[in-house]
């Protein structure tokens, strides 16, 4: 029984480490949560048959790029998808919302969805915000952290 909690210990440990520096970018996208972060370029320049492309908030950009570099990120994001048969946003979010420790794969293949998913498909990272996504898995993933450990400090 000792060696159960000493290893949930320290795994959650190493989540935390992958967690921490992302927390930071929670009250922002709380913040953000149901407002576009994107607008579309319509600089001098561009005519009539030129086409518009979508210039996105430092914020998310910075966002992005760390999760990305993150240990969080995983590439096999689809078949949990399939796997869990996640289909709309609303799926995603009762998922995140029952989540324990043992879904948190679960997590990061949502969280992976939008950020890697979002380098192919850019529209991802806005809607991942728009949709409470990304504020809602790294609240859960703090959530689950803190059960098993200290309050963060952050």
């Amino acid at each position: 029984m000792e060696q159960d909690i000493e290893y949930m210990h320290r795994l959650m440990a190493e989540n935390k480490q992958m967690v921490m520096p992302l927390l930071r970018y929670l009250p922002w996208l709380e913040q953000k949560a149901g407002q576009s972060v994107s607008t579309n370029y319509q600089g001098e320049g561009l005519s009539e048959h030129s086409m518009a492309f979508p210039v996105y908030d430092s914020t998310l950009m910075n966002f992005v790029k760390e999760a990305s570099k993150s240990s969080l990120m995983d590439r096999n994001y689809l078949y949990i998808y399939s796997r869990n048969r996640l289909k709309t946003h609303e799926d995603e979010r009762k998922m995140i919302a029952t989540a324990t420790w043992k879904e948190w794969d679960i997590l990061r293949g949502i969280l992976s969805k939008y950020v890697l998913g979002g380098r192919v498909k850019a529209v991802l990272w806005s809607e991942a915000v728009t949709e409470r996504i990304f504020c809602l898995v790294l609240r859960k993933m703090k959530e689950i952290i803190e059960y098993w450990d200290q309050p963060f400090q952050v």
